[in-house]
C-alpha cells in the first residue's frame, strides 16, 4: 500500500499494523546526486517504503542571524543560515532526477517544500505532501500546499494542541484533504525521558478521525523507540536516514541506516506474532494439554450397574478423558449401566441418561 492510499482509505485505523516506513533522507546527501541515489537504494534495500528528502532554499527559510536549535558538539555550525546554506544545493532538476530513481528502484519518493516555489514544482512529483514541525504555525504556506487537494503528513514537534488543531482546520477550511499527524520532539537528539510516546495517543485521542505517525529524532540503538512507537499506534514511521552514521555534522549522528531499518522490521515482526489478533480461543498447539492437563470425572470406588450416583462416587483428576468436571451436576442422581473400575473415568455411555421408572 502506498502513503496516498493509506491515507485516503485509513484501513484498520485502529489496529495494529507493521507502519508505513519513511526513511527521511533531508539533505543527508550532502549535494551529491551520487549520495543520494545512494541513499534511495540502501532505504530500500533496508525496507523503507518511502524516502524523504528536503527542498529550500537558506534565503527563504531563515535569516542571516537565526540561532542554532541543535546538538553544537555533533553540528558546530552554530547559524541556521549558514547551515542551510550548505545543504541547499538540490532544486527541481535534482528532485526530477530523484524522483526517477525512486520509480526505477521501487520505493516512493517523499519531498518537504519549505517555500512556495518547491510546493509548486514538487506537486509534479509526489502523491503525498510532507509539512514540517516548523512550519505548524505558517498559514500561508500550509493552505498553499492544502490547494493542490493531495494528503498530507503533517509533523507536530514543539506544539499545542491548539496549535496542531489550528493548523488541521485551515488545512480543511480549504480541500479537506486526507491528513496524517506525526508525534515528534523538536530536539535534537531526542533523549529517550522525553520521547513522550505517549503524546501518540493523545493525538489519537484528540483526532480520531486521522491517521497518527511518529517521527522519531532519538539515537537509534537497538530501535526500541520505533517499536513501542508502533505498538501506541503509530501507523508511519519516519526516521532520519544516512548511508554512514559516522559522518560528522546534520542529521548522521541520530539518523538510522539501512541495517536499522532492518532490524527494526525484524523486531517488529516478531512482537507481532507475539501478539496475533484479538481474538478470544485456544489455539491448536493447545489442544493436547486441554487434554491431559484439564481434569475428568473418575470413579472414586467401583461403580456397578444399577447404582445412582452420588458426590462420593466421584473424584476429579488427570487427564480429561472422561466427562468434565464442569457438567458433574448433571452427573449426580444418574444410573450405572456399564460397570465402571475405581480411578477409571466416567462416560457418558455408561449412564442412563434419564433413571428407570
Amino acid at each position: 500500500m502506498n502513503l496516498s492510499k493509506l491515507l485516503i482509505e485509513k484501513p484498520g485505523i485502529s489496529n495494529l499494523h507493521t507502519p508505513y516506513i519513511v526513511a527521511e533522507a533531508g539533505v543527508n546527501h550532502e549535494g551529491s546526486i551520487p549520495i543520494a541515489e545512494r541513499l534511495i537504494e540502501e532505504a530500500k534495500e533496508g525496507g523503507a517504503n518511502a524516502i524523504k528528502f528536503q527542498a529550500y532554499k537558506a534565503d527563504t527559510i531563515a535569516s542571516r542571524n537565526s540561532p542554532a536549535y541543535w546538538d553544537t558538539s555533533e553540528e558546530p555550525i552554530t547559524n541556521q543560515f549558514d547551515l542551510f546554506k550548505k545543504h541547499d544545493k538540490f532544486w527541481r532538476k535534482e528532485f526530477e532526477v530523484l524522483k526517477k530513481r525512486c520509480d526505477d528502484v521501487g520505493i516512493e519518493f517523499i519531498c518537504t517544500p519549505f517555500d512556495f516555489e518547491s510546493a509548486l514544482f514538487l506537486n509534479d512529483l509526489l502523491q503525498v505532501f510532507k509539512i514540517s514541525s516548523s512550519d505548524i504555525t505558517n498559514r500561508p504556506l500550509i493552505e498553499f500546499i492544502a490547494e493542490f487537494g493531495k494528503p498530507i503528513i503533517l509533523s507536530t514537534g514543539a506544539s499545542n494542541q491548539n496549535e496542531i488543531a489550528s493548523a488541521v482546520r485551515w488545512i480543511k477550511d480549504v480541500r479537506d484533504n486526507p491528513l496524517a499527524l506525526l508525534h515528534c520532539i523538536l530536539n535534537y537528539p531526542t533523549e529517550d525521558k522525553i520521547a513522550h510516546l505517549g503524546g501518540i495517543i493523545g493525538l489519537q485521542n484528540a483526532f480520531p478521525e486521522l491517521v497518527i505517525g511518529y517521527s522519531d529524532h532519538t539515537l537509534p540503538r537497538d530501535m526500541e523507540t520505533l517499536v513501542v512507537a508502533t505498538l501506541v499506534g503509530a501507523r508511519i514511521i519516519e526516521k532520519h536516514f544516512t548511508h554512514d552514521k559516522s559522518i560528522a555534522g546534520n542529521d548522521h549522528y541520530h539518523a538510522m541506516d539501512k541495517t536499522d531499518i532492518q532490524f527494526f522490521r525484524e523486531r517488529f515482526e516478531r512482537v507481532i506474532s507475539l501478539i496475533g489478533d484479538q481474538s478470544i480461543r485456544f489455539m491448536p498447539e493447545e489442544e493436547i494439554a486441554r487434554h491431559n492437563e484439564r481434569r475428568g470425572i473418575v470413579a472414586a470406588r467401583d461403580l456397578s450397574v444399577g447404582h445412582q450416583i452420588s458426590e462420593g462416587d466421584l473424584d476429579f483428576k488427570r487427564p480429561a478423558y472422561g466427562i468434565s468436571p464442569a457438567e458433574y451436576k448433571s452427573v449426580l442422581g444418574k444410573i450405572i449401566r456399564s460397570a465402571v473400575q475405581a480411578d477409571a473415568p466416567l462416560k457418558w455411555e455408561d449412564l442412563h441418561l434419564q433413571r428407570d421408572s
